[in-house]
């Protein structure tokens, strides 16, 4: 049975998250350039925060009754479209559904031989490319740096980190509770970590940055940032990934109190998306396996079972419940 799940309404702070609809809806025929893809794999990302609401963003948001959007991957089991044959992996935005009739030319075929198909959802899909280029083309590490990730434990986080850690600078990780900072320190090998959640962000960066942050990769945004800021060097450069702690309420969002530092250390701080990065994917994929194979990388992931399950596994982007990057295994 094709299952699929619909937004029902824009999320607000009245609505919360109770936004989405399963439906059971048989896809519709194939048309020329069109594919349609079984889908075994499909993501959670915390960028649905934003595509639900009503809000001026990088991608218009999800319309009431649509299918909710989601980067998927899949199996084509009939094809339309001169560039894809049946048996084909391809991986794109697929929505949250287990089935679908969708444009060929918007998926991009991928070689499952290389690694296990949900790889290419986490390290070496979006996530691995935004942790990369984020870090490797803005942040621009290099040995005897100090460099700083929020949210160090999360999906991006973790191969934000590696990288840095990677190109030889000095990485403190910022994460909640003593697992996940554990975890940074004993499997990613960083230089130190910062529990938010049982110390202060001022006192942990007083600890692990003596002489100040020269780049700090943010996840969160908020009282770390502000604290980060208070803390950044003469040129340093801060990367604007996420802002954890403004998504429950998009409406409401707060800037950053201490921007004057930005003045005061000619420091750079820039934002990105991955709308500036799509030409240079093979660029990251590469480097990404690379790295991986080498034993330089580490993919997490937490995988949730079956489509159901996709309103228990949103709510974690609010949360934080997951442990790495957050998977449905649809079949």
């Amino acid at each position: 049975m094709t299952s699929q799940y619909r937004m029902t309404r824009f999320r607000t702070a009245e609505t919360g998250n109770d936004i989405f609809e399963l439906t059971h809806d048989d896809p519709p025929p194939v048309q020329d350039g069109e594919v349609l893809v079984r889908f075994d794999w499909i993501s959670v990302d915390p960028a649905m925060s934003g595509w639900t609401t009503n809000k001026r963003s990088y991608m218009p948001p999800v319309k009431p009754g649509q299918i909710m959007r989601a980067f998927g991957i899949g199996e084509v089991t009939e094809s339309k479209f001169d560039g894809l044959q049946v048996g084909d992996w391809v991986t794109g935005f697929t929505g949250m559904q287990t089935e679908g009739v969708l444009r060929g030319k918007h998926f991009r075929k991928v070689d499952v031989s290389l690694a296990p198909p949900n790889h290419f959802l986490s390290g070496l899909g979006m996530t691995g490319y935004t942790g990369y280029f984020g870090m490797m083309d803005i942040g621009q590490p290099k040995p005897g740096k100090t460099v700083v990730v929020s949210a160090a434990a999360g999906a991006v986080g973790t191969i934000a980190s590696q990288m840095a850690r990677n190109s030889g600078a000095r990485v403190i990780g910022i994460a909640g509770g003593p697992t996940k900072c554990a975890f940074l320190t004993d499997e990613l090998k960083l230089d130190g970590a910062i529990d938010y959640k049982n110390e202060s962000i001022k006192d942990g960066l007083d600890r692990e940055c003596p002489d100040g942050i020269d780049v700090y990769f943010d996840n969160v945004g908020g009282e770390i940032l502000d604290a980060v800021l208070a803390r950044i060097n003469y040129k340093g450069t801060i990367v604007v990934c996420g802002a954890i702690s403004q998504y429950a309420d998009w409406h409401t969002q707060q800037g950053p109190k201490n921007y004057m530092q930005l003045i005061a250390q000619s420091a750079k701080m820039q934002g990105f998306t991955m709308k500036d990065y799509m030409h240079r994917i093979p660029e990251a994929f590469t480097a990404l396996l690379t790295a991986q194979k080498r034993g330089d990388l580490i993919f997490r992931e937490h995988i949730v079972e079956g489509i159901e399950s996709f309103p228990e596994a949103f709510e974690m982007l609010f949360s934080g419940g997951n442990h790495g990057k957050l998977l449905i295994k649809v079949r």
